[in-house]
């Protein structure tokens, strides 16, 4: 093989997942990275490290002389993108080959051909593709469009040509709303991808997502490796994807797949592809119920599923296409086994419409085993690492592989109910409650499913809440005893009953629980405990994780004693500190400023006094009970 030292231009678990498959081959790798990813994951795994710039992408990861540059400084003599960032931008894959590197992807030409939507639908249709009715033409002027949208007839689609994951989209209802929706979906696309071009297509009320991965070499021979059923979205976004489709008739794959083939001929594809169509999932699929959407000129997030269900490593191709050979498979010797499901591990809220969270992970990692075959893990943290806020907020991959479609769902919702991440918002409950619906099991989901739903998948249920007190509740009440008699926290009392309470909280809220006063409903999964701290807890069910506390009473006495020191009351980082040495303040007044849990907390001074010292340090991070300020009295 050609290639004896790759550089990786991307991040995070795809640059992680890249770098495994370079050392099974015995490739060299080198890692980018930026300001905001000094000590990531992706960094550690690497066998060498390369600084690219300041945190924002704009400014590293979107700079194709840094990384030109930084493969160059490490001697690398290839270039993968990944998924994202440069990934399908032609000017950068030209940038790679006049620099006398490899690009491991595929040609300049195609990308540049399959980029425009317009282009690839018109490339689509000459290779005999299905493609939906439509206006692609150059004329842009708002009678053009009008008169077109109204020969379309409505609901339609307004789509940026130039557009991608989601953005310059716009449904338009009705006659009414085209002129508003137009001016919103053109001021989008300038402002995304510098190109204001739209063009119409008839809207599917109840879209399917099904694509096609397809390889090309440089000698002529291109195949696909089957579908993908990718229908779980949340604002044209990827939740949850599968291979193969569920539904799939022989004859429908059969058309499908030779027309993503015919497609990837047409454009002398060579590498990662994929061809994505939409499918009317008001009816059953059908030859005629699939067109043409668009192709992704790179690998995609959701490729794990097809190695699954192939025993094939997609990067591996990848680098031997890039290297000049050819496909390691011919069409009739690819198999198909099984059913693989991959869920996107994100570090969001979905009680708060998804808002992204940043910040320490406190715990992270899968109960179950993973084995690579049934459970696979594809993640770019671990416990430990920081999630900056800079970048997309999914963080891992979980792949799942069986038999047949029911039991890969059963299996990807029992692993999901107890994976933990606590420290940062995380979507594995509402996945588990995605996964575990009667919609997705018997696959009548479409695109818009998860947004008619609302709460129901969004807000964890209030037993789960339950179960995780409940369980802190009954560790502590559990534990073992010290050597004396009063020691031992049975309860014991004399000449009355026993009482076995414990005293937690979550979040402001703290009480007495006895674990056995509260009944919970047999269907609510096993909480998983993890201490963080001694008075610390992280507690999963169902994929919910919440942080449970054992208030600190002898903390709070000495407060109201009026308390010396300020400590830390929890592992986190130090954004402010308020005082200087010789400072007097009052009861009450803010003397710290920490970042924990993906919230602010300001640290109030425990008593009238002078601040004697000042130990801890803006942008430190600290542990539990490490002091920041010492008082004395004034």
């Amino acid at each position: 093989m050609k290639i004896r030292k790759l550089l990786v231009a991307n991040r995070g678990e795809i640059a992680c997942r890249i770098f495994g498959t370079c050392r099974a081959l015995g490739i060299g790798t080198v890692a980018v990275y930026s300001d905001a990813d000094a000590a990531a994951k992706h960094v550690r795994e690497a066998d060498e490290a390369v600084h690219i710039g300041p945190a924002p992408a704009p400014e590293s990861y979107l700079r194709m002389d840094a990384i030109i540059a930084a493969a160059r400084f490490a001697g690398a003599d290839a270039i993968h993108p990944g998924y994202g960032f440069l990934s399908e931008n032609a000017d950068f894959a030209e940038a790679v080959q006049k620099a006398g590197l490899i690009w491991v992807g595929p040609p300049p030409a195609a990308i540049r051909s399959m980029g425009p939507k317009d282009e690839a639908k018109r490339i689509a249709e000459e290779a005999g593709v299905p493609v939906l009715p439509g206006y692609r033409g150059e004329a842009q002027d708002a009678k053009t469009l009008t008169e077109a949208a109204k020969g379309i007839g409505f609901p339609l689609l307004i789509k940026a040509v130039a557009g991608g994951g989601g953005r310059g989209i716009r449904l338009v209802s009705k006659a009414a709303e085209l002129k508003a929706e137009l001016e919103s979906a053109v001021r989008e696309a300038e402002s995304s991808f510098g190109d204001g071009r739209v063009m119409l297509e008839k809207l599917v009320e109840q879209p399917r997502h099904i694509e096609v991965q397809v390889f090309g070499d440089s000698h002529g021979n291109a195949v696909h490796l089957y579908e993908r059923d990718c229908s779980l979205q949340r604002r044209r976004q990827k939740v949850i994807e599968e291979a193969p489709a569920p539904g799939m008739p022989e004859d429908v794959r059969k058309a499908m797949t030779s027309a993503a083939v015919a497609l990837a001929k047409s454009v002398k594809y060579e590498g990662a592809g994929t061809v994505e169509f939409i499918v009317d999932g008001s009816k059953p699929l059908s030859l005629d119920t699939f067109w043409f959407l668009e192709m992704n000129t790179r690998l995609q997030v959701e490729h794990p599923v097809t190695e699954m269900i192939t025993g094939q490593d997609l990067v591996e191709w990848q680098l031997l296409v890039a290297s000049g050979e050819t496909l390691p498979l011919q069409q009739a010797d690819i198999p198909l086994h099984g059913h693989a499901i991959e869920a996107r591990i994100c570090a969001e809220d979905p009680t708060e419409g998804f808002r992204p969270g940043a910040g320490l992970i406190l715990e992270f990692g899968l109960v179950e085993p993973v084995d690579g075959e049934i459970v696979r893990w594809d993640a770019g943290f671990e416990t430990g690492d920081r999630v900056p806020g800079n970048y997309d907020s999914m963080i891992a991959k979980l792949i799942v592989h069986q038999g047949n479609r029911r039991a890969a769902c059963a299996q990807l919702v029992e692993t999901l109910s107890h994976l933990q991440l606590a420290g940062v918002p995380s979507n594995a409950g509402f996945l588990s409650r995605c996964a575990a619906s009667e919609a997705f099991l018997t696959h009548a989901h479409h695109v818009n499913w998860i947004a008619e739903q609302g709460e129901a998948l969004t807000h964890p249920p209030a037993e789960h809440q339950h179960a995780s007190v409940m369980a802190v509740a009954d560790v502590l009440l559990n534990e073992a005893g010290g050597s004396a008699p009063w020691d031992i926290r049975d309860g014991w009392r004399l000449n009355a009953l026993p009482v076995r309470k414990a005293s937690v909280a979550v979040g402001a809220e703290a009480d007495w629980f006895d674990p056995e006063d509260y009944e919970l409903d047999p269907d609510t999964p096993l909480p998983v405990v993890s201490d963080l701290s001694p008075r610390r807890f992280a507690v999963t069910t169902g994929g919910d994780t919440v942080l449970v506390e054992v208030p600190d009473f002898d903390a709070d006495a000495e407060a109201l004693a009026g308390g010396d020191m300020v400590k830390a009351p929890m592992p986190g980082k130090v954004l402010s500190i308020a005082v200087k040495a010789g400072a007097k303040v009052k009861r009450g007044d803010t003397v710290a400023v920490m970042e924990a849990m993906k919230m602010e907390h300001a640290l109030p001074a425990p008593r009238d006094g002078v601040v004697e010292s000042v130990s801890g340090k803006p942008g430190a991070q600290v542990a539990e009970g490490d002091i920041l300020v010492q008082l004395v009295a004034e």
